[in-house]
């Protein structure tokens, strides 16, 4: 139970007591889906009882950002700076990490939220793309934090150093009750393919563009991830 409330006074703002020590959610990091569901279905409450689905859109689209606190958010804008800036990995690993937004970063949150958006007013049904896509966005978090080498101290060093290889495997067994969602298999196939590929092609980047990982780029897997396994399954 420590390990869980420590896990959602990480990743939302509910005003859930007293502060847990931190490492019990480090040593159990495999479990951010179950913010996804939390998250997702806090969301989904407003949702359903909104007719129109551009509105319906709109308001997940905020609720999952807010929510969250804009944490992961900011590691998306951060990580478009990094993405966009020019020269060595030294001038991306400076833009990324400075406390500045730059056109890059607007760019890329901008790019990121109207494909969101978008996913969600074109999907079949809301509040199941919310869920699917909010649990792999966190599956994708699990991801980096257990195979992402740290290039500098921080967060993320943290949480790493406490992660195990078959960490991720067991995020991916969090992600099963999804199937008793109303999609059809080859929705959640490709949900599952969109959720592996992006987290590994973040790593790829950037271990070439920065020389490893920081907070900033896990928290940039979570906007990207929700984001493309919704678009995904707008167009299955």
């Amino acid at each position: 139970m420590r390990s869980f409330l420590s896990l959602l006074q990480f990743t939302t703002i509910l005003p859930l007591g007293k502060p847990q020590e931190f490492d019990q959610f480090a040593r159990h990091s495999w479990l951010y889906p179950v913010a996804g569901y939390v998250i997702a279905l806090l969301v989904a409450v407003p949702v359903f009882f909104i007719t129109d689905r551009t509105l319906a859109a709109a308001v997940a689209v905020a609720g999952v950002i807010l929510l969250s606190g804009a944490h992961h958010f900011d590691g998306l804008l951060d990580f478009g700076d990094g993405l966009m800036a020019h020269g060595d990995h030294e001038k991306r690993t400076l833009a990324l990490t400075d406390k500045y937004v730059g056109a890059g970063g607007i760019a890329v949150g901008l790019v990121i939220t109207l494909l969101l958006f978008a996913g969600l007013h074109a999907a079949t049904s809301i509040i199941s793309a919310l869920i699917i896509g909010e649990v792999c966005a966190k599956f994708s978090m699990a991801f980096l934090t257990a195979y992402g080498t740290p290039f500098k101290e921080g967060m993320h060093s943290y949480l790493h150093q406490y992660a195990r290889p078959w960490f991720p495997f067991l995020s991916i067994l969090l992600c099963i009750p999804l199937v008793f969602l109303p999609v059809t298999p080859f929705q959640l196939v490709t949900a599952a393919i969109v959720m592996i590929l992006c987290p590994l092609s973040l790593l790829v980047v950037s271990e070439k563009l920065f020389r490893g990982i920081n907070g900033d780029v896990v928290g940039a897997a979570n906007e990207i991830t929700r984001a493309l396994v919704i678009v995904a399954l707008a167009l299955t």
